[in-house]
């Protein structure tokens, strides 16, 4: 994936918004605060990358999506019909998504991080989820998750009980996350910023673009790479923004 930007052009990176969490009318505040922003943003962007868990949860039936979320898909829309090319990525929360969003709103969905390339610059951009050494457990939930058979029970289920289940299961595990203070800076153990001098020893990326920890960061990657983790939207509001030259973390300020 190449991209150009004109001049006064940006490139725009989010994700962690967990609309839905932790109830309805936090969430609904929430999406309101990134309509705001997407709309701060709208004229300068080249582009805008959705990095995952935009959703706490999320599973398409065949038939029906989760309710609500309606003004912040009604946003992507007419950002789209505006020209604006958005790519959404799975993430933890939301990897049961199929086609619902490339067919109804035009906008590509990747389970897995991708290459891309703006200007001379070149990104690896992904949601970070079962990266890198360690979270063994997740990883090994991540295969019963992903599982086409797993999948296709689950939507056997009537959606007011699995989703309210699948809610339930989302809840718990982010208390438990909080609990065990897995969004604290590890340092050297940073499983993210391991994977990406991983990456970099193999193949050259000026910048690796990651959701998923909730913490912002700005780490070295070798000697010319950087590993940027976007933070969340819950209580940080930070985002990422690419200008053709240089990358940076920003927050929001509504």
């Amino acid at each position: 994936m190449n991209i150009s930007l004109k001049p006064g052009q940006k490139v725009f990176f989010a994700s962690d918004f967990h609309l839905g969490a932790p109830d309805p009318q936090s969430s609904k505040k929430r999406e309101e605060k990134i309509i705001r922003w997407l709309n701060s943003i709208e004229k300068e962007a080249a582009a805008l990358f959705l990095v995952g868990d935009v959703f706490d949860f999320w599973f398409e039936y065949d038939k029906v999506i989760p309710k609500g979320f309606i003004r912040f898909m009604g946003k992507i829309a007419d950002l789209r019909d505006k020209g604006i090319p958005i790519i959404f990525f799975t993430g933890n929360h939301d990897l049961w998504m199929k086609d619902y969003f490339t067919q109804e709103l035009d906008v590509p969905v990747y389970g897995n991080p991708i290459q891309i390339k703006i200007n001379d610059k070149k990104f690896l951009v992904g949601h970070g989820d079962g990266l890198g050494p360690g979270d063994k457990k997740y990883k090994v939930l991540k295969k019963v998750f992903t599982n086409e058979a797993c999948q296709w029970f689950f939507k056997w289920l009537h959606p007011d009980i699995g989703i309210r289940i699948a809610q339930k299961w989302s809840g718990s595990s982010r208390i438990t996350n909080m609990q065990k203070n897995e969004d604290q800076f590890k340092g050297e153990d940073e499983w993210l910023w391991q994977y990406c001098k991983q990456v970099e020893n193999q193949m050259h990326h000026d910048f690796y673009i990651f959701g998923h920890r909730h913490l912002p960061l700005e780490l070295p990657v070798g000697e010319r790479g950087k590993y940027y983790n976007l933070g969340e939207w819950v209580s940080q509001y930070t985002y990422g923004e690419f200008d053709g030259e240089e990358m940076s973390i920003k927050s929001y300020k509504f």
